[in-house]
């Protein structure tokens, strides 16, 4: 029993820092799109095309699922909790300079951290307290928040923050009962009605190699998606929280391969420090399930 709580432990861990790297991936390209197409359009056409999936491999089966589960409510809880929190999130980035929106809104993983014990039941050890630690102190670094002041704009973020990390609570605990396509087929369902109803008034018609990246956005975050939400049946929260780190680093490495653009030295030691703190999540993982296996 002990040797396949390992499996499935490193199982959660890869399926973490690869839906993240999905998800950079998908913000590659939204970042190509936003240029001519409004956020809401994308966001329509990237919950859309996930929906579609998701209906697609559950079939009737899941449908039914989502008619019969008793956790409709904390699955659309989440799912608005998750849209406010992108509200919130873009409103800030319009006025905040990027390395102070990195830093605000990556205290998500502490916070995460914190509420796993109190909502959860989780044990919080040092030293998943030490790799978020190490983790956020690499995101200090490398995006240089200095100058961060009381605003409006720091409350949202902030906020934006904190419901994701209550967001991700949700996901772990629904994870237990329920399915990665059903929380899959709620999120997305809620995210096509608002956007799609958003969108109307801007809609632009893809021209050229739009449409494809915006059906490449679509599937790389269906992907992600899926990735996260089963790292989250098979590793605490807390975990799952210091994993977010590493999306840092696929976007420096998306940004040098794409645009060319060259991180700084400071950028360099914070993106070690993340490593860092996801070798010792690691080590200290799997040390803890070599210790209960030996019990």
């Amino acid at each position: 029993m002990s040797q396949r709580m390992g499996r499935i432990s490193i199982r959660g861990i890869s399926f973490g820092l690869l839906s993240y790297g999905l998800f950079c991936l998908r913000d590659a390209g939204v970042k190509w799109l936003v240029v001519t197409t409004s956020v809401w359009q994308i966001m329509f056409v990237h919950s859309l095309t996930v929906l579609i999936g998701t209906i697609a491999l559950g079939g009737r089966p899941l449908l039914r699922r989502a008619i019969a589960t008793p956790l409709k409510r904390p699955l659309s809880e989440r799912a608005l909790l998750m849209l406010a929190s992108w509200l919130c999130y873009f409103t800030a980035a319009r006025s905040l300079p990027l390395g102070q929106l990195t830093t605000l809104y990556f205290i998500a993983p502490l916070l995460t951290v914190a509420m796993a014990g109190r909502f959860l039941g989780e044990n919080t050890t040092p030293a998943r307290w030490a790799a978020v630690g190490i983790g956020f102190a690499g995101v200090m670094l490398a995006s240089d928040p200095f100058g961060v002041t009381a605003s409006l704009p720091t409350l949202l973020v902030v906020s934006a923050a904190a419901m994701w990390a209550y967001g991700v609570i949700l996901m772990r605990r629904i994870a237990r009962r329920e399915t990665s396509l059903l929380q899959m087929l709620f999120g997305n369902t809620v995210f096509t009605v608002a956007s799609g109803i958003a969108s109307v008034a801007a809609w632009h018609v893809p021209v050229g190699i739009e449409l494809p990246l915006l059906l490449a956005v679509g599937l790389f975050g269906g992907l992600a998606q899926f990735g996260v939400f089963e790292a989250a049946r098979s590793v605490p929260a807390s975990v799952l929280a210091t994993m977010e780190y590493s999306a840092l680093l696929w976007a420096f490495l998306l940004g040098f391969a794409i645009w060319g653009e060259v991180p700084a030295a400071t950028v360099l030691v914070g993106a070690a420090s993340i490593v860092g703190a996801g070798a010792l999540l690691v080590a200290t993982e799997r040390r803890a399930l070599e210790t209960s296996a030996r019990k």
